[in-house]
């Protein structure tokens, strides 16, 4: 791609045109599906190829909060399905358009796509617009196809909910308990995920969080 057209791609339309879309859209919500629309017309589909930090690493400066799960394959095309029938139904319209990406099966203990080749799905809500009906909907739907979270991404689901996802789920566990029984390298978050290191069930530990506010 040209340093022209990257320049006009990142900086002037997924940043500054598509962010003053967004702070429209938050302080006049009725307008967000006549904005969507707009930027689905503005924003053109591109193919090209270089080197992979110069294709999946670009400047983001709009603030969003996103959510995303690992599904079987098989599964997107449901998924999606199922998010164009039930999003236009929410209370509060949603201002960020949903990314797919797909992966081979791998052998990592709790990779998203231990086992089985994978459909990647994220949803955003733009900062300051409300979210959790919208994330909740999403993991309604994905839990009926074994989705798994993104480690790093906003989500509810706690021990007794990942074990069932992850089949070496306890054997990563049990590691974590030997290397570090004392959880010095530990944080609520691990605690929610992963429980504490001397517990063999993570017993007593929440099947899950609520939304952050």
């Amino acid at each position: 791609m040209p340093a022209w057209r990257r320049f006009w791609e990142f900086e002037v339309m997924e940043n500054a045109a598509f962010g003053t879309l967004c702070r429209v859209g938050r302080a006049r919500p009725r307008l967000i599906p006549a904005l969507n629309r707009f930027s689905s017309a503005a924003l053109s589909p591109r193919s090209y190829t270089d080197l992979s930090h110069r294709v999946f690493v670009t400047p983001r400066r709009v603030r969003f909060v996103e959510s995303e799960y690992a599904v079987p394959r098989e599964s997107l095309s449901h998924v999606l399905g199922e998010l164009r029938r039930e999003v236009p139904r929410l209370a509060d319209p949603v201002m960020f358009p949903v990314e797919v990406r797909v992966a081979a099966a791998d052998d990592i203990w709790l990779s998203t796509a231990y086992g089985r080749d994978t459909a990647y799905i994220a949803i955003h809500q733009y900062t300051g617009l409300p979210y959790q009906a919208y994330f909740g909907l999403f993991e309604s739907i994905v839990a009926d196809v074994a989705g798994r979270p993104h480690w790093g991404k906003v989500h509810t689901p706690g021990t007794g909910r990942l074990r069932a996802l992850y089949p070496r789920y306890d054997d990563f566990r049990r590691v974590r308990a030997d290397v570090d029984p004392e959880a010095r390298f530990g944080n609520p978050y691990l605690t929610q995920v992963l429980g504490n290191p001397g517990d063999k069930q993570a017993a007593g530990q929440p099947e899950s969080a609520s939304w952050p506010v």
